[in-house]
């Protein structure tokens, strides 16, 4: 809860532009990214060369990170850089309304060079906003839900009267809109500037922690599973029978429900801690996967997504208030540019490349089958760091 008495007049205009800038470029997001792939397909791309051309988009996001970092760092062009983060792939998905592969190709990549600091100079704002209001950073994260909520059942409404080759209208329009907000934004880089650490400093210190390598490499086992939903959920869904307008009510229940996850998670954190907290979110994870490989029907796809928020939602704000309290004041964003680059990058890669060749081949029964195991060896990999935070070998 926020303690409105105490908090300067700056930081409460800051917390509310944020809260929007997240609703608008999550309505964005929400409305666009899970009808990319249906939208590819579409235009005569294989179901395998789209992940492997998404795989290829998030190492290039991978690599380009730190040049971003430096240019936000040793200029303090936060805004700036969140500008064009937001306004160039926003402008270039026009593009894919072309039925021409080296243009969507071109266009996808362009996009990932600059929409890959989006989430880490954005978080990055939203964590010191959240502290100097008093509230915390779910607070700000759970209105990209909403708007990520809205987004995807707008999306299946807009898909229903018009062509999947239309949909960059919308998600221009609000992207847009997400810029005017950034603009409205405080200028005060000594308060939301990323932390004056190199990333060659960051990454010694941070990598060189063992409960915080072994907590990188269970995200990277849990969230390569999310690609199954972010990329490949709207394939699944056709297959099994699913409509257009059906699949809109899923992704609106699944962003729904991240919702009173973020606004209760800091209650659960305290009541359980960090490495509970995401063991917790991590059996959701293989939980939502087992059930929609045991019962690959459209009602209970969409039922399924009520899990969305334990698994995700609850996921993420652990995560990055682990990575928060294990990195400190000083290297805050180097932690989460470290975090972001395993969680969504390396993560994001193995499972479009994964993911898209076991739909591929064997459907979305077995994908989801393999999703089920690896949440498994990630939920195992966090029960191990529970276990050696209670003997006090805690990181943080």
């Amino acid at each position: 809860m926020e303690n409105t008495a105490v908090i300067p007049l700056g930081a409460k205009r800051d917390l509310y532009r944020l809260r929007l800038l997240y609703l608008l470029t999550g309505t964005a997001g929400g409305l666009f990214n899970p009808y990319l792939t249906t939208l590819l397909v579409h235009q005569k791309m294989n179901a395998s060369i789209v992940g492997g051309m998404m795989s290829v988009g998030i190492l290039l996001s991978i690599i380009v990170q730190p040049i971003w970092g430096v240019l936000v760092d040793r200029y303090r062009q936060t805004k700036g850089v969140l500008l064009l983060a937001i306004i160039i792939p926003a402008v270039l998905s026009f593009f894919y309304s072309f039925q021409i592969f080296t243009v969507i190709v071109f266009a996808y990549m362009l996009s990932i060079i600059f929409s890959a600091t989006q989430s880490p100079i954005a978080d990055s704002y939203a964590v010191s906003a959240a502290r100097s209001a008093g509230t915390s950073y779910g607070t700000i994260r759970m209105l990209g839900s909403l708007g990520t909520a809205l987004g995807g059942y707008a999306g299946g409404i807009y898909l229903s009267y018009f062509e999947v080759t239309r949909l960059w209208l919308p998600f221009l329009l609000l992207s847009l809109a997400g810029a005017a907000t950034v603009l409205s934004l405080s200028n005060n880089k000594r308060e939301y500037a990323a932390a004056p650490v190199s990333l060659s400093e960051g990454l010694r210190e941070l990598l060189g922690n063992r409960l915080f390598m072994l907590f990188l490499i269970a995200c990277f086992f849990v969230n390569q599973t999310l690609t199954a939903y972010n990329s490949f959920f709207v394939l699944a869904f056709q297959e099994a029978g699913g409509s257009y307008s059906l699949v809109g009510t899923a992704l609106l229940l699944a962003s729904l429900t991240n919702v009173p996850s973020m606004l209760l998670a800091a209650r659960i954190l305290k009541a359980w801690g960090h490495e509970r907290t995401l063991l917790l979110a991590a059996f959701f994870y293989a939980l939502r996967w087992a059930i929609q490989w045991l019962f690959p029907i459209p009602i209970v796809m969409v039922g399924i997504q009520v899990l969305h928020g334990l698994s995700f939602g609850l996921f993420y704000v652990a995560a990055v208030e682990y990575v928060a309290a294990t990195a400190g004041k000083r290297m805050q964003a180097t932690g989460q540019s470290i975090f972001y680059m395993v969680f969504s990058g390396l993560g994001g890669i193995v499972g479009n490349l994964l993911n898209g060749y076991l739909f591929s081949t064997g459907g979305a029964n077995v994908m989801y089958f393999a999703c089920t195991i690896s949440a498994l060896i990630g939920a195992g990999m966090l029960y191990w760091i529970n276990k050696m935070a209670k003997r006090g070998f805690m990181s943080h």
